[in-house]
């Protein structure tokens, strides 16, 4: 496959831009070789700038649960450009948005608007110091909420693809409050509380992890974390950056019945531009300055492009029929991929929620961090560059879930299996 212009234009950003890209996991660094460059995308196909097509199973990362310039939304950000890009000032899709969010998520009764994921989990944990006004964070390891400081401790994404969770940079006075345990594992969860008593301002969890890959709560475990903060006066914090509106209207919350106290949502409420939110209780929220003593601001939050392109994303969402065609493609995905790699003997554990998922090269099952990293690295390099040489885009790392949208079509899987079989039996 040619992709000279890629090659010319990775050389020309290495020359200006730290590693050619402007996030790590855009590097291929995890699997060799360099990235390529898209210049178009439409439903689930994107386009190189030497006019390679590519089924894409990473929709921009999640956001394009819809597919690529959805005719809706690029029609809503075209219509909201027209009256200006931005305004310093409240404009009315921010109510219309706050509005949305509180119907579609129960435990949202107050949401704030930022500009993204990092931002938001950044912000909900500054509200749980706040409001508890306790120090400490409880995180599971492999758990990616961003890039701030006192987050990047034993992280997932590109932290962990790189070899290196814990980011030079960060003082370890920051990092001390932040007490990780592993993920599905309740009697760390509540050693960790018995040891630090009165002082754990609240437990920040990705409900289904897809920043090491991909693996699912255990049956019970996210109840279990429910009861154990409301005993300890702790808040519980979802962060549901990349499961919000994608594994349910509702989110993860919805899907597996929990009411946590704060909620973290990106990425598909800005309908693939730059956004961010969190919301919960009224009484926490109303924390927040300019009613309470929490600071959090941002020039560009409630941006108004990207507020209607997140608008038109979640009205295409509402009526349900999105997750029934998400869940059927997921099925036909999974149970294909399984089938052949048991065709290929190669020892593969698929994981799969809804329109996420992951397949481990591991003969074990995938709970939590340390079965992850049991998984065959270098067999999933070798995979990686097979099936995008015949035109399939997935993550560029063992460590990053996959995503389906609804522009996916039968055909899209088809491909995909039948590349995949004959991949397979070459590792």
């Amino acid at each position: 496959m040619n992709r000279a212009q890629s090659e010319a234009l990775f050389a020309e950003a290495l020359k200006f831009i730290p590693g050619g890209v402007n996030s790590p996991v855009r590097a291929f660094r995890a699997v060799g070789g360099h990235p390529f460059f898209v210049n178009r995308a439409a439903r689930a196909h994107i386009w190189d700038v030497d006019g390679n097509e590519y089924v894409d199973y990473v929709g921009t990362w999640g956001p394009a649960i819809l597919g690529h310039a959805h005719p809706k939304i690029i029609a809503a950000v075209k219509a909201a450009a027209d009256h200006g890009t931005s305004f310093g000032i409240p404009n009315p899709f921010e109510v219309t948005m706050a509005k949305l969010i509180c119907a579609l998520v129960p435990s949202v009764e107050k949401v704030r608007m930022c500009n993204s994921g990092t931002e938001a989990c950044m912000s909900a944990i500054r509200l749980a110091r706040g409001f508890t006004k306790r120090d400490k964070i409880v995180k599971f390891d492999g758990c990616y909420h961003g890039h701030a400081d006192s987050l990047l401790v034993k992280a997932g994404s590109g932290a962990l693809t790189f070899g290196n969770p814990d980011s030079a940079g960060v003082p370890a006075d920051f990092a001390r409050h932040t007490l990780v345990v592993p993920f599905n594992d309740p009697d760390a969860l509540r050693s960790v509380f018995a040891a630090n008593a009165g002082q754990i301002a609240g437990v920040i969890i990705e409900p289904v992890p897809g920043n090491a890959g991909l693996y699912l709560p255990r049956p019970g475990f996210l109840e279990f974390m429910r009861k154990i903060t409301q005993a300890n006066g702790a808040l519980l914090i979802f962060d549901e950056v990349m499961t919000g509106f994608r594994l349910a209207a509702g989110g993860a919350q919805e899907r597996f019945g929990i009411r946590p106290d704060l909620t973290c949502f990106g990425k598909i409420i800005g309908g693939g531009l730059p956004v961010g939110a969190f919301g919960g209780r009224a009484d926490i929220m109303d924390y927040l300055a300019p009613v309470g003593p929490v600071y959090q601001a941002g020039t560009l939050s409630g941006n108004p492009l990207a507020l209607a392109a997140g608008l038109a994303a979640l009205e295409e969402l509402r009526s349900g029929e999105a997750y029934r065609k998400l869940e059927g493609l997921g099925a036909a995905l999974e149970a294909g991929l399984v089938d052949a790699a048991k065709s290929a003997g190669v020892p593969v554990q698929f994981n799969r929620c809804g329109s996420m998922f992951c397949g481990y090269f591991t003969a074990g099952p995938v709970h939590n961090l340390a079965d992850a990293m049991q998984s065959d690295r270098e067999r999933f390099k070798r995979y990686f560059h097979g099936m995008l040489d015949a035109s399939v885009y997935l993550a560029p790392s063992q460590f990053e879930a996959g995503f389906i949208s609804t522009a996916h079509t039968a055909t899209d899987i088809a491909k995909t299996l039948s590349v995949a079989a004959k991949v397979l039996k070459t590792l």
